[in-house]
């Protein structure tokens, strides 16, 4: 049932309320894992998990994604620290750019979001689909030596995302293999349609089923003695003694660094780069919504920038929209933001109530549910449907997976871009004009309709077309469509037209001194609303 902006938050609390458990459960590791992979205290990531849950998720106009700590920022926040020398410094860097956010949203700079192509959107959500995947082989094999939120191909460990793959043979840990196969079978079983006829299935998720399981998996082979799970094979959240030590694990930034400009180069590029990833990602989310809403990019900046500004202030990571916790909330079954606000409040109660129960959960289990995200992401059928497309959408979608596979997100996602502009522009040097050989008869003029935009890249082909015209014929040169013609071209078409004599060619132009005309963007913006104040 699609949801109805009208009703209540909790008019689709049946499906946001598992959806949110899940995303929690998957979110929980990662904050982790980022907050070991940016060199940051543990707790700084939950602190991000929290406010990004609560407090983003509640500001923003986004139905379904789901912000907190990146993988995308670690590297900068590894950095970051090293270079300012303290974590509270860099809090204050977080604090400035999430004010840089706001202002940005204000500007309405969310547009950037909707200037990349769709194939380079999907071959992300591919990309990344696969990342999860060969991320999540050595977890799944009970192999931990490397954070379960690194999502670089050059590790912390060391190592990398392909070579990983063979370190892991080292370590395999019957117990963690064992949880692996169970939670995979629960998970495929639990999206057959018999099983979905069953009642139970509906209320129940799966992934819930398998952390049940996993657990109990894991007290199992503790009492029985026959297997075990090392402390880097389970979450792992820190336990706090007392509430005063609780507390004691939020930080306050260094106010006094507000004069160090190495502050505002950091506050400015996590800005830039938190943003980027948060319009990118909301693109992303947006497409795999089965309601196609649309989320307002601009309102999203400004949620992303008072979340920034908040978990400086109390210890946090810098927070993004992020796209695996996104699309398990969506695959989970999530319907409004419901879902994202209490995956929030289930980290905060969790590590104040039971930390010590959710340190028994194996990695191995959330791997098998990261598993099913990955694939769902990356389906065979989805590389089928683009090929399909053409060479003109395939191959930037391939060079944004493999990108993003070698190097990183952001890298993966400009290189699709770079290709994507190149194919535009070939095909622009391609086609700079239309000819229909069905009207065309010997002995007749020879008519030309010039291309809407007509740049440089076009000189070569009009040259050589003008230059194959056939001697004592006439060729009418049609620009009554053309919105913009280069001067380079203008003045191919003179020389032309003044050579043209000496080969008996007869040269008509048509709308040429029409071909700069009004960009038609401003001209439909104009034209609407004058029309719209006249029935008013």
């Amino acid at each position: 049932m699609k949801p109805n902006p009208r009703q209540g938050m909790f008019a689709h609390l049946k499906s946001d309320f598992p959806a949110s458990i899940i995303v929690f459960l998957v979110a929980l590791p990662l904050c982790l894992g980022i907050a070991l992979a940016s060199g940051a205290p543990l707790f700084s990531g939950i602190i991000a998990g929290i406010v990004g849950g609560i407090v983003v998720a509640s500001l923003s106009g986004s139905p379904l994604g789901v912000s907190g700590p990146a993988a995308g920022l670690a590297i900068i926040v590894l950095n970051s620290i090293q270079e300012l020398g303290a974590f509270d410094a860099f809090l204050l860097a977080v604090v400035i750019a999430g004010i840089i956010q706001i202002i940005l949203g204000f500007l309405k700079a969310g547009i950037i979001g909707y200037y990349f192509p769709s194939s380079v959107i999907k071959g992300m959500l591919s990309g990344i689909g696969i990342i999860i995947i060969l991320k999540q082989i050595p977890h799944a094999m009970g192999y931990d030596k490397d954070a379960m939120g690194d999502f670089s191909y050059n590790q912390i460990d060391g190592h990398t995302t392909f070579s990983e793959l063979f370190y892991m043979l080292e370590g395999i840990n019957p117990a963690a293999m064992i949880v692996t196969v169970v939670s995979l079978i629960i998970l495929i079983l639990w999206e057959q349609p018999f099983m979905k006829k069953i009642p139970l299935t509906r209320i129940v998720q799966g992934p819930l089923v398998v952390v049940s399981m996993a657990i109990g998996l894991n007290l199992f082979f503790q009492n029985s003695g026959l297997l075990k799970f090392d402390a880097d094979e389970l979450v792992t959240i820190p336990v706090a003694a007392s509430i005063e030590s609780f507390i004691g694990q939020f930080t306050l930034p260094d106010f006094s660094q507000i004069t160090n400009p190495d502050i505002y180069v950091i506050a400015l590029t996590v800005a830039v780069v938190a943003s980027l990833e948060t319009l990118l990602c909301v693109e992303a989310t947006d497409k795999l919504d089965p309601q196609k809403r649309v989320t307002p990019t601009n309102k999203e900046l400004i949620a992303q920038g008072v979340g920034n500004t908040l978990s400086g202030l109390i210890g946090g990571l810098p927070v993004t929209q992020v796209i695996v916790r996104s699309s398990a909330n969506i695959q989970s079954g999530g319907k409004t933001k419901l879902s994202a606000i209490l995956h929030g409040f289930f980290i905060l109660i969790s590590i104040i109530l039971i930390p010590r129960v959710l340190n028994l959960i194996p990695l191995s289990a959330l791997a098998a549910i990261l598993f099913v995200v990955g694939y769902k992401l990356a389906k065979p059928t989805v590389f089928k449907a683009m090929y399909k497309k053409g060479m003109p959408e395939f191959v930037p979608f391939m060079v944004t997976i493999l990108g993003i596979i070698r190097i990183d997100m952001l890298v993966g996602i400009g290189l699709g871009l770079v290709v994507a502009i190149i194919w535009i522009l070939y095909n622009n040097y391609k086609i700079p004009y239309h000819f229909d050989d069905a009207d065309y008869r010997a002995g007749e003029p020879i008519r030309i309709h010039l291309a809407e935009e007509v740049s440089f890249l076009n000189k070569a082909p009009i040259l050589r077309s003008l230059k194959h015209l056939p001697d004592d014929s006439t060729v009418i040169i049609d620009a009554s469509k053309t919105k913009s013609i280069h001067p380079d071209v203008l003045e191919i078409i003179d020389d032309f037209e003044d050579n043209a004599k000496t080969r008996g060619i007869t040269v008509a132009l048509v709308g040429l001194t029409h071909s700069n005309g009004e960009d038609p963007v401003k001209l439909f913006s104009k034209t609407v609303s004058s029309q719209n104040e006249k029935v008013s």
